[in-house]
């Protein structure tokens, strides 16, 4: 790689630092919201445990004894941690008992796991194998963090699906609404009928037979 190469790598990375810090921040208003309302409102967590695993990963990958030349992706991706960690805190404080008590496992979910991958990577591997087990730990849990803003939807979303097919059920039945009543009632008088030795139909012509 000549001079030109590496000051455009590093002007490129630079530029991704600055624009993946304003990501990490964006959430500001929102933690900025709880803290006067202090609650959370219909807000989860989840989504901000996971960027902090993410970031954890991504800091651990790009240290020089994983992945070489790679400090910016450690910088930024710390920082990112730190600022994760904050606002995983704001959240335990002001969540309602039961969201707390997911969160705060969750959150220490994240840091056995990270504390695992980084053990495993540094006393059982070595060199490249090291690198793509980091990197594939890394990627798994990005698509994962990417992901995990569905949480709050799922179970809002299997609700409306079978709110959905409930009307749809209706649309189709509702026609036929009084049809099957009266053809059971009939069967029941039949049945009835038969079971006390009467005749199904009453007999109309019994009184015309009578003055015959």
């Amino acid at each position: 790689m000549n001079q030109m190469q590496k000051n455009a790598h590093l002007v490129f990375g630079i530029f991704g630092n600055v624009t993946a810090l304003f990501l990490f921040l964006a959430p500001m208003i929102t933690f900025w919201r709880i803290i006067k309302t202090k609650s959370t409102e219909q807000f989860s967590g989840i989504p901000y445990v996971m960027t902090l695993l993410n970031c954890l990963l991504s800091a651990w990958y790009g240290l020089p004894f994983v992945s070489k030349n790679n400090l910016l992706v450690s910088t930024i991706n710390g920082t990112g941690a730190g600022i994760e960690v904050i606002y995983v805190l704001i959240f335990i404080v002001y969540a309602p008992k039961k969201e707390k008590t997911k969160i705060l496992g969750l959150f220490a979910f994240v840091l056995t796991f990270f504390a695992a991958v980084a053990l495993i990577s540094l006393l059982a591997l070595h060199g490249n194998t090291r690198k793509l087990f980091c990197g594939f730990a890394t990627a798994v849990f990005s698509i994962i963090m990417y992901g995990s803003p569905l949480s709050i939807m799922v179970n809002n979303g299997f609700g409306s699906f079978l709110g959905a097919l409930q009307l749809i059920l209706y649309f189709i039945y509702r026609k036929n609404k009084g049809k099957g009543k009266g053809e059971n009632e009939i069967k029941s008088t039949s049945a009835v009928s038969v079971e006390l030795g009467l005749p199904d139909k009453p007999n109309t012509n019994g009184a015309q037979n009578s003055h015959v």
